[in-house]
């Protein structure tokens, strides 16, 4: 039986990481699986198309202040019209906030509906400056809405999924993400890009991020100080752009910092985690973490925040800090202290656990829909003729 599901999300640019490839990735798989997925986004200008992860249509959203151009489905009354249009069989919604009113609707429509937990309501009102016990409460009123208003919530790990348990909701599920394993591959690694970029240096850093308050990326420049401090001759690349850009680019002046901006090839970007010699993940709140998962594929272990879901993912690959530079310096150190191959060969092994076509199949269950094939082949994002 073929189900058309329809995904919708917010906060997603051009120059997004995580949750662009994530989409990508699933709606590749639902439609290789047999499935007509429609992915619905925000953007500046109102488009429809047909790409190799089904149909992908674009409404006009307004630009939301100081994010680095996301951008939201706004308009309330041309995403019900466009909905009703459609006449989904499953809605899958990637957005906590804003389109939480999706959930009641498809429950008016009698469609199944599912709502995609990428990041825990308390991790992001911590990392906004709520104070603990007000971020406490209101994420569990935010998680009784959620779960009453969707017939599942899908987490991707079990520390999202802790916040739910937490309040006793009985309609959650477990789903994880996934990698590339052949675009991310230990082969990818550069020598080249290590001369152009960290020339002198013993160890390369790199942060893959965007430069937003909620991924802390100030920690990963005060990281590379503490280790210069003690005398270890670190570089810090950093690949991806945001709003804290020019203000990092002021406070990383003397220190050995490569900014990059965002890099749109992804066989750059997996280059470059290759070729470092560990990748630092300071969110606070991240939750799976692609690009984490990402650099473990290309053999570069991960040090990431220990309040952060990635301590689940990474596992024994890599090293969980508190979020200091003292506490993210003895991490790489650690790391460091290992030898170069078995520490690559830890991280790639990791990375293997978590296959795409293995992240596809949990979500078509949580969709109670059949699973026939594997992903679809071809290039990530490419456009096919409408």
């Amino acid at each position: 039986m073929s189900l058309r599901i329809v995904r919708l999300a917010n906060f997603v640019t051009p120059s997004s990481g995580g949750l662009r490839t994530a989409l990508d990735e699933l709606g590749r798989g639902y439609l290789a699986a047999g499935h007509e997925p429609v992915l619905v986004t925000p953007g500046e200008r109102e488009s429809d198309r047909l790409t190799l992860q089904g149909r992908v249509i674009t409404l006009p959203g307004p630009a939301l202040p100081g994010t680095g151009g996301y951008r939201v489905l706004a308009d309330r009354g041309r995403l019900r019209r466009l909905l009703e249009e459609i006449g989904p069989d499953r809605l899958e919604v990637s957005d906590r906030t804003t389109l939480r009113w999706t959930g009641e609707w498809a429950r008016r429509a009698r469609v199944p509906a599912v709502m995609v937990s990428h990041e825990t309501a308390h991790g992001v009102l911590r990392t906004w400056g709520v104070p603990a016990r007000p971020a406490a409460l209101t994420a569990d009123r935010l998680n009784r809405l959620s779960a009453w208003a969707y017939t599942r919530i899908v987490c991707t790990t079990e520390w999202a999924e802790r916040e739910f348990v937490r309040i006793g909701a009985r309609n959650v599920v477990r789903a994880p993400l996934g990698v590339d394993l052949i675009r991310y591959r230990p082969q990818r690694r550069r020598p080249a890009l290590r001369a152009r970029y960290a020339p002198g240096a013993d160890v390369m850093l790199l942060l893959c991020s965007r430069l937003s308050v909620e991924k802390r990326p100030a920690l990963a420049l005060d990281t590379l100080a503490e280790l210069r401090a003690r005398g270890v001759r670190a570089a810090l690349v950093v690949a991806g752009d945001g709003p804290l850009r020019g203000g990092l680019e002021r406070r990383a002046r003397g220190l050995d910092v490569r900014f990059l901006g965002h890099v749109p090839d992804r066989e750059e970007v997996a280059a470059l985690q290759a070729t470092a010699d560990v990748c630092l993940a300071p969110g606070p709140a991240e939750t799976f973490g692609l690009s984490a998962l990402e650099a473990l594929a290309c053999g570069t272990p991960v040090v990431a925040s220990a309040t952060s879901a990635l301590p689940e993912v990474v596992g024994d690959a890599g090293a969980a800090a508190e979020d200091t530079p003292a506490a993210f310096a003895d991490a790489v150190a650690r790391l460091l202290a290992r030898p170069e191959g078995h520490r690559r060969a830890e991280a790639r092994a990791r990375a293997e656990l978590f296959g795409w076509d293995r992240s596809v199949a949990a979500f078509l269950a949580a969709h109670d829909a059949p699973v026939r094939s594997a992903r679809a082949p071809g290039p990530s994002g490419a456009e096919v003729p409408a």
